[in-house]
């Protein structure tokens, strides 16, 4: 993981100008200022993958019955075997926790009980681990109903009530089509990204209308609901899930590269909500600055026959 200052495509005005659903990308001044961490997730990604999976193939991997999620054990284990660590040491975890769930959506893992055991899909990603494989595992991510990213961002509640929500395939969905709208490596800020998925003809969109968006809430279901917060909201439910999609899957697959800082007061476009001076951050993903298509994403998003010549290392496994 490098760090440095980066320029980045920053002018959010130019979006809304552009024409069809390719929005025309204009370089704009440098958004991000000072120092950030970068993370460069492709050289990475197949590595980890393989990691994971042997967690599995061992029986170390465990998750809830209920919500399969990764146990606390499991998700430092992972943690553990990431090549380059998770985002933030002794943070929150964001990659470590993504992988057992990512296994899950992807058909790589199924849960007996509260472990994890490999598929024979997954067993075969095993033996022969390719970059056909993370395409393939993102494909099946963003049709899987298994899991739904929005529950990651714990401040936002009233979540379960039915009727409430969108699906998160079509949220998965609308933030992939902004991905593919962006010129593959460049960076790009992530309120520039924004503008993209909310300008682009099926927008990304949290709840199920305006009646819905009144049973979510910040703190109190009274005095903090969404309902009335305009374009603050926006930032809260769609932005929030925005971000987890793009840190916690798009970033672990190695489908972009990251460049973040720590989370307590990267961003202040949801201080205007009631209660939200309860909070020192919204959502773990808060930091995340800007993002960049790399060559393995460009593949994945545009061209899947590339995958096969791109140089990027491949894990070597001996028999177990």
């Amino acid at each position: 993981m490098a760090e440095g200052t980066i320029g980045v495509i920053g002018d959010r005005a130019a979006y809304a100008k552009g024409s069809g659903s390719r929005p025309a990308l204009v370089r704009g001044p440098a958004a991000l200022r000072g120092t950030v961490r970068v993370r460069c997730t492709a050289p990475d990604a197949l590595s980890n993958l393989v990691a994971v999976l042997e967690l599995t193939a061992d029986g170390q991997m465990r998750c809830s019955a209920a919500t399969r999620r990764p146990l606390t054990t499991t998700v430092r284990l992972v943690e553990d075997v990431l090549v380059a660590g998770d985002y933030y040491d002794g943070g929150e975890p964001i990659a470590a926790f993504a992988w057992p769930m990512l296994l899950q959506a992807g058909g790589l893992a199924r849960l007996a009980g509260t472990g994890l055991e490999l598929t024979p899909r997954g067993e075969a990603v095993l033996a022969r681990p390719s970059y056909q494989a993370l395409s393939e595992l993102w494909g099946r991510w963003l049709k899987s109903v298994s899991h739904d990213e929005l529950s990651r961002i714990e401040a936002i509640r009233g979540q379960r009530k039915p009727g409430t929500l969108t699906t998160a395939g079509r949220r998965r969905a609308a933030v992939a089509r902004g991905l593919a709208a962006i010129e593959p490596g460049i960076w790009i800020d992530v309120d520039s990204l924004f503008a993209i998925v909310r300008a682009q003809p099926a927008p990304l969109t949290v709840a199920r209308g305006p009646l819905a968006q009144w049973r979510l809430y910040l703190v109190d279901s009274h005095h903090g609901s969404l309902g009335p917060a305009g374009a603050t909201a926006w930032n809260a439910l769609e932005g929030r899930y925005a971000l987890c999609v793009l840190f916690e899957c798009a970033a672990t697959l190695g489908v972009i590269d990251v460049a973040y800082t720590g989370p307590r007061g990267a961003r202040d476009d949801y201080r205007e909500l009631w209660g939200a001076d309860r909070y020192d951050s919204l959502s773990r993903y808060d930091g995340l600055a800007a993002v960049r298509v790399n060559d393995l994403g460009a593949a994945i998003l545009h061209d899947r026959g590339a995958l096969a010549v791109l140089r990027l290392p491949v894990p070597r496994r001996g028999p177990r």
